[in-house]
């Protein structure tokens, strides 16, 4: 059964969203801080983490920053009251997979849940791993690896690069890359794209040419190393 940490000081608020989630089927714990959240992770291989960002003892990033250090993989969706800019340029530094403002649909949180869900373990099938020269990408384990060295990808940038490549030549929208990789329709800015894009070229290092910006259009994952 898929597990979920609930994380939030709010009672009710942890308390609606257990509802709704074992209604979707799913199994819940709760910590009502970023500190206990941390505690919980250290013991536990949790599927998805939906976390507040302001919380005593230790806020939601900083309890992010410290459950990545051990569990690199987990989804995390943020709860936010603020929604300002750099609270999400931020959270996406950390590898934060989506954002929630307060208040928020119960159903819109589920659905949203399920998208990241689908996405972290797709159906199986295709080649198990991608190369290109010297870059590989292992589906299965859910790694890139450059010149045999690990790359440390969050796991929306992960998301973002496999479905670059598994379209490789093709012209991608904005809309098309957003939907796709956020799982909804996305009505936010077009930023939020931009913002991966940048830190996923910056792990990339050499490889970071091998994704190509079209003015006006989106992107596109060249099979050969462009040199623009």
């Amino acid at each position: 059964m898929t597990k979920i940490l609930i994380v939030d000081d709010e009672e009710k608020i942890r308390e609606m969203i257990r509802k709704y989630a074992a209604f979707e089927g799913f199994e819940t714990e709760e910590a009502a801080d970023g500190l206990e959240a941390v505690e919980h992770c250290e013991r536990t291989n949790y599927d998805l983490i939906v976390m507040d960002i302001m919380m005593p003892n230790l806020d939601g990033f900083s309890a992010v920053r410290e459950i990545r250090k051990t569990r690199p993989g987990i989804p995390v969706i943020m709860l936010s009251a603020l929604g300002e800019e750099y609270d999400r340029i931020h959270g996406f530094d950390l590898g934060v997979d989506d954002y929630v403002v307060k208040p928020f649909s119960s159903k819109e949180l589920m659905m949203r849940i399920h998208a990241i869900l689908k996405r972290v373990n797709p159906s199986s099938g295709g080649e198990d791993v991608f190369r290109m020269n010297e870059m590989e990408i292992d589906f299965s384990a859910r790694t890139v690896s450059i010149r045999g060295e690990r790359i440390n990808l969050s796991p929306k940038e992960y998301e973002l690069l496999v479905y670059l490549v598994k379209n490789a030549g093709i012209a991608l929208t904005r809309e098309q890359i957003l939907r796709t990789v956020w799982g909804y329709d996305f009505f936010g800015d077009d930023r939020t794209l931009d913002t991966h894009i940048k830190l996923l070229r910056k792990n990339l290092g050499d490889y970071s040419s091998y994704i190509v910006t079209l003015r006006g259009v989106g992107y596109r994952f060249e099979k050969e190393k462009s040199q623009i």
